[in-house]
């Protein structure tokens, strides 16, 4: 069995979480999916390699291996619903974004899917909390940062066309508002339409692990693919990637900095 993550160490009280760049779906699985659902279509692509950088910054890296058509590791253990009355994806989708059946026949029920849980989504959460607790015990604080994408128009989850830059903290509930303002403010000065809050308020694992309260700031930032890819071949565009790095690292930077003081 592939390991549940890719796990590296950093130097700064910085965690950064890609949940949803894995492809990895077990062989049983597999056996009963749908062409669609095989394409795993709806992967945050290149996300990874997108934050590749991060390791210089100090933060460490926590990546996940397995498809999020296995489990969504962005959505609670119990499926509770993120935003009321929008298309859920859920917890172990059994449709595409774009709505196309990704079983061929049956679906995900109620055991197999907390089998689910228990060996993909339980040891991804638990090396989130280990490492937030660690770093809030070394540094006093402890910085959430999770990380990723999706094409730029979705009709079945959201109209038009989404901006740039996604950054959410679920209403400024899971990190400071001063924190928080840091890091907008590098993306008001990109190149990159941005919004905070808006479609995209951060998912399950922002608004569980932030606690500002509780000195863990979290936020999400899901990236329009544009950005970064070429959306209609699935190519990675190395030269808009190195752009858009240039932002990310500023950003990052600015929430490191700005939760130090």
């Amino acid at each position: 069995m592939t390991d549940v993550f890719r796990f590296q160490s950093g130097d700064q009280p910085l965690l950064i979480s890609v949940p949803h760049d894995g492809r990895e779906v077990p062989e049983d699985i597999r056996a009963r999916m749908s062409e669609a659902g095989l394409a795993v279509p709806d992967t945050d692509w290149y996300v990874a390699e997108l934050y590749e950088f991060a390791a210089e910054l100090g933060a460490t890296m926590l990546i996940a291996n397995y498809s999020r058509y296995v489990v969504d590791l962005n959505r609670s253990a119990d499926d509770e619903i993120l935003y009321p009355g929008q298309a859920v994806t859920g917890l172990c989708p059994e449709q595409t974004f774009a709505g196309e059946d990704i079983y061929t026949s049956g679906g995900v029920d109620a055991e197999e899917k907390a089998a689910r849980v228990e060996a993909y989504w339980r040891p991804y959460h638990a090396r989130i909390r280990k490492t937030l607790d660690a770093m809030r015990e070394q540094y006093g604080y402890a910085l959430l940062w999770d990380a990723h994408s999706i094409p730029s128009c979705v009709p079945r989850l959201f109209d038009g066309e989404l901006p740039a830059l996604n950054l959410g903290s679920y209403d400024s509930r899971s990190c400071r508002k001063s924190i928080e303002s840091a890091v907008a403010r590098v993306a008001d000065a990109s190149p990159y339409s941005n919004v905070v809050n808006g479609r995209f308020k951060g998912g399950y694992i922002t608004r569980h692990y932030g606690d500002p309260e509780g000195d863990i700031h979290a936020l999400q930032l899901e990236i329009a693919q544009r950005a970064y890819m070429n959306e209609e071949h699935g190519n990675f565009d190395e030269a808009k990637a190195e752009r858009l790095r240039a932002t990310l690292s500023q950003m990052l930077r600015n929430f490191i900095a700005a939760a130090r003081k």
